[in-house]
C-alpha cells in the first residue's frame, strides 16, 4: 500500500465502497457469471447470436461506460429489466472473510455502497457477506439516474443525499478512473489494486491516494491507528 496524499485516514468521517470487486476478491470471478448473463440478455432480446452479442456487449462498456447505459440509449432496454436478469447469479463462489467483518464493524464512521449495479444486487452481496450490518446506506445505478461511474452527475447526488462532507470522506474502488471525480471533489481514495488492465488504467495518477492490496488489513491497521500504512 502507497499513500500519495489525502486527509489522514484517522480523520475520515465516511466510507464510500464500490461492490463489485472490492469487498470481496476478484479471484473469486463472480464477474464472470454477471458477464455470460450480459451476453445472454442481449443475445436474446436483440435476437443476436452469443457471439454478436458479446460484441455489442463490450462496444456498448467502451463507449457507454456501462453495458447498460449503451442498451438504453441505443436500444432503449427497460434498465430493470436488465438489472434483474444479469445479477441473478450464484454468490456460493464468494468467500466470507472474517478480517473484512470485523474490520468493517469495528471502522469508526459511516459506511455506505456506491455501485453501478442495483440496489438487490447490493443487498444480497452484503448478505452473504456477513457486513449488511455495517453499512448504513447503499446508492445504487438507479439512483444515479442510470448515469454510471465515473460520471459526475451520481457522486453529487451521492453527496446530497446522505449529506457527505467531501474532505473527510473516502471512496474505495478496485476501477482506478472511477477515483478521479472522487479526487476531485476533495474526497481521500483508496485503490483496491486489480490486474485486470481496464480497472487498472489510470491507476499511476495522482487521484489515487492509497493503494490496497487487501482491503480487510487495510481497515484493520486503520482500526488500530496506524492510518492505513501497511505494506
Amino acid at each position: 500500500m502507497t499513500a500519495a496524499s489525502g486527509r489522514p485516514l484517522g480523520e475520515i468521517e465516511t466510507w464510500i465502497f464500490d461492490l463489485d470487486n472490492t469487498l470481496y476478491p476478484v479471484s473469486c470471478r463472480l464477474f464472470d457469471q454477471i458477464h455470460a448473463r450480459m451476453t445472454r440478455f442481449i443475445a436474446d432480446r436483440l435476437d443476436l447470436t452469443a457471439e454478436a452479442a458479446l460484441v455489442v456487449q463490450k462496444t456498448y462498456f467502451r463507449e457507454h461506460g456501462t453495458t447498460l447505459r449503451g442498451l438504453m440509449t441505443v436500444d432503449r432496454i427497460d434498465p430493470d429489466d436488465f438489472l434483474a436478469f444479469v445479477h441473478e447469479v450464484d454468490l456460493s463462489c464468494v468467500p466470507r472473510d472474517p478480517i473484512l467483518v470485523a474490520a468493517l464493524a469495528a471502522l469508526p464512521g459511516r459506511k455506505i455502497v456506491h455501485t453501478n449495479g442495483s440496489r438487490r444486487h447490493a443487498e444480497r452481496l452484503l448478505d452473504h457477506l456477513g457486513i449488511v450490518e455495517s453499512f448504513c446506506g447503499i446508492f445504487d445505478i438507479a439512483a444515479a439516474g442510470y448515469e454510471p461511474k465515473p460520471a459526475l452527475a451520481g457522486y453529487n447526488e451521492l453527496l446530497r443525499r446522505h449529506q457527505v462532507t467531501p474532505p473527510t470522506a473516502l471512496m474505495i474502488e478496485d476501477m482506478a478512473k472511477n477515483l478521479v471525480p472522487a479526487a476531485a471533489l476533495g474526497m481521500t481514495t483508496a485503490w483496491v489494486r486489480n490486474p485486470v488492465d481496464w480497472a487498472a488504467a489510470g491507476s499511476e495518477g495522482d487521484h489515487v491516494h492509497h493503494v490496497v492490496d487487501n482491503l480487510g488489513r487495510f481497515l484493520t491497521d486503520i482500526c488500530r491507528g496506524r492510518d492505513g500504512n501497511v505494506a
